[in-house]
């Protein structure tokens, strides 16, 4: 069952940003333009406890607009609530965890 954190940050067409959790598919997600398109965040579990936070993708016509940031931030926030570690694959969850530096996040990740 998907789960979704609400926000209050808004999309191209002034709808809520809203990110779904999908972990069956491990995903989170963000849809766009009434679903039509979509902003991931994939991660694999690679131990009882520990994930890899793998991949973020933002359609171009939506880069740059903060969106990337909400997928960081509920992957972070899954990783600390569930107790695992995370490896950060990805380069822009890398610079996320720099830019907010939260003492949680860094009790969570493999250096």
């Amino acid at each position: 069952m998907a789960q979704a954190a609400q926000t209050n940050a808004f999309d191209a067409n002034n709808s809520p940003i809203r990110v779904e959790h999908d972990k069956k598919r491990r995903q989170f997600v963000i849809r766009l333009n009434g679903s039509h398109d979509r902003a991931v965040l994939l991660y694999e579990y690679v131990g009882k406890k520990t994930v890899d936070l793998q991949h973020t993708e933002v359609p171009d016509a939506y880069r740059g607009r903060g969106i990337a940031k909400h997928l960081a931030k509920a992957a972070m926030d899954f990783v600390v609530e569930e107790d695992l570690k995370a490896h950060l694959t990805c380069w822009y969850i890398q610079k996320y965890v720099k830019e907010n530096p939260q003492p949680q996040y860094f009790e969570h990740i493999y250096q």
